[in-house]
């Protein structure tokens, strides 16, 4: 049975480029994304009118980075959450020219505080077609360098992209609608990552 951002026709395509200081470029990944289910909720919002009335808290507009992907159960569309979110401002980076926001995440049926998100800024969002937005997602030199869990060094390998705020509280509470896992990068100040995520509706 497909769920309903299947039957919307709703999907995505993420390519990872690693840009050397010195500017020489690699795609270290370029293929299909998942679409979770919270695309499918946040939309429900929106079609029903039981959530924001402000357009804007609809847009995709916010993201994270992991260190714990895949999932233990796997890489499904009920995926709710990242499994291994950054949780520090510090592990997003002080010195980054990422915005960063705090705030209350909307998680299944509940809610998970404290949670840390880098903001899309609108500069970012273009719109390739009438059915289609890439989001391009720079995390640069300064971002994501030095993590660590349980004393090692930890490869960021898990991201997902954010639906503002489809309930309309009155701070933000975003809902994860899309995430891609990808093979292990330990980020240094040698290089940035360019996330060119393309949303097609």
């Amino acid at each position: 049975m497909k769920n309903f951002t299947e039957e919307l026709g709703i999907n995505g395509h993420l390519t990872i480029i690693k840009r050397m200081n010195t500017g020489e470029e690699e795609i270290l990944l370029d293929d299909p994304n998942i679409i979770v289910s919270g695309m499918g909720v946040g939309l429900s919002y929106l079609f029903t009118a039981s959530g924001s009335n402000n357009i804007l808290d609809y847009q995709i507009q916010k993201f994270q980075l992991g260190v714990s992907g895949p999932p233990a159960g796997g890489v499904t569309s009920g995926i709710n959450e990242l499994s291994g979110s950054l949780t520090s401002i510090d592990e997003y980076g002080t010195g980054s020219n990422l915005a960063l926001f705090t705030g209350t995440q909307l998680v299944g049926t509940g809610i998970q505080t404290g949670r840390i998100f880098a903001e899309i800024p609108a500069s970012k969002m273009t719109r390739i077609n009438d059915n289609s937005v890439r989001y391009t997602l720079v995390v640069d030199e300064e971002a994501a360098n030095g993590i660590q869990r349980g004393g090692q060094d930890a490869a960021i390998n898990e991201i997902g992209m954010f639906m503002k705020n489809p309930t309309g509280y009155s701070d933000d509470r975003p809902i994860l609608v899309c995430y891609r896992t990808f093979s292990d990068i330990v980020k240094t100040n040698d290089f940035s990552l360019i996330f060119r995520w393309t949303i097609n509706f």
